[in-house]
């Protein structure tokens, strides 16, 4: 176990506690923790012992980067960190009213089997259609849908949503009309990922202000090895976000995984509050909550800081739903 953790965490984390232990008198390695004059063995057998022996909190695996957290661990403020079983519900699922798999009332007995409280069916908007996208038409009969299933699926909340493409000039492919109708609105860039920077931050802001858009989805638009971030100035996005009230997803798709650690520790050192959607189109990918709530743990977040840890009522109330 000590040996666990000496190859845990990253090269800069080890070199400070190396350091730590150098101006207490000791030293480190995968063996265990010793005394720098006689050799003595201090700590052998558990993480908990070393990180005692340096007078230091344990701190969680995930945080181990040399981000503050040997500071927080002397002073003991280390974050209580967001946990798989605090997630109360997904944001982001798409159905076979657009390009799912699986049907509303499958993924509101999955969800419910889940444990959830509510569960988001935000199929895509009208002009993607190349994933599907729901003509305005059929968007208000599947409200209906929704709803009904809903209505009838005792233990869950459906809640209708969509994931509106935000086009090039920061409109949103439906009309306020129909959106004010909806539970909750993502909206997400899919084209125009060749805008220099202050074209496509000008025009996420500009969504985001929108009364009706409520989450932002894959706020960077990054693909692991596919497609780098576009150029946005993630600053400016998460003030937006913080005076809007808009949520930033945390996007748990293992390819997406955006926002990164980075950029979820740099949106709750700002207040701004994050949503966990795991973007699944078929029924086992809403197992990729996991990934988003690692990834959110690695950012340090604490189930203050995601939506949806949020009990039903309490997230009813905040929608206002």
């Amino acid at each position: 176990m000590v040996a666990l953790q000496y190859f845990t965490g990253s090269k800069e984390h080890n070199i400070s506690l190396r350091s730590l232990a150098i101006d207490k008198g000791l030293k480190i390695n995968e063996y265990g923790v010793f005394t720098k004059d006689t050799d003595e063995r201090i700590a052998s057998r558990t993480e908990e012992e070393v990180y005692a022996a340096l007078d230091l909190e344990v701190m969680p695996p995930e945080i181990r980067e040399n981000r503050g957290e040997i500071k927080a661990a002397i002073d003991h403020r280390l974050p209580i960190l967001l946990e798989l079983g605090d997630i109360k519900g997904d944001f982001h699922v798409h159905s076979t009213l657009s390009d799912g798999s699986a049907t509303v009332e499958e993924i509101a007995l999955e969800a419910k089997n889940r444990g959830y409280e509510y569960i988001g069916i935000t199929d895509h908007s009208e002009s993607l259609k190349v994933a599907g996208g729901v003509s305005k038409e059929d968007l208000m009969r599947n409200v209906e849908i929704v709803r009904s299933v809903s209505g009838k699926t005792e233990g869950i909340r459906v809640l209708m949503g969509t994931e509106v493409e935000i086009r090039n000039d920061g409109t949103l492919d439906y009309p306020d009309s129909m959106l004010k109708d909806l539970d909750f609105v993502v909206g997400s860039v899919h084209s125009g990922f060749k805008m220099d920077e202050k074209e496509m931050t000008d025009r996420i802001v500009a969504a985001m202000s929108n009364d009706y858009l409520t989450i932002l989805a894959h706020p960077t638009g990054r693909v692991i090895e596919q497609r780098e971030p576009y150029q946005v100035n993630i600053d400016r996005v998460m003030d937006a976000a913080l005076e809007k009230k808009v949520f930033l997803e945390i996007n748990a798709l293992p390819e997406r995984l955006d926002l990164n650690d980075l950029n979820c520790r740099k949106a709750k050192d700002r207040g701004v509050t994050l949503s966990i959607g795991t973007d699944a189109h078929s029924i086992p990918q809403l197992n990729y909550m996991m990934f988003g709530v690692a990834t959110g743990r690695r950012g340090w977040l604490g189930n203050k800081d995601v939506i949806n840890t949020l009990p039903l009522k309490d997230l009813e109330r905040t929608l206002g739903i």
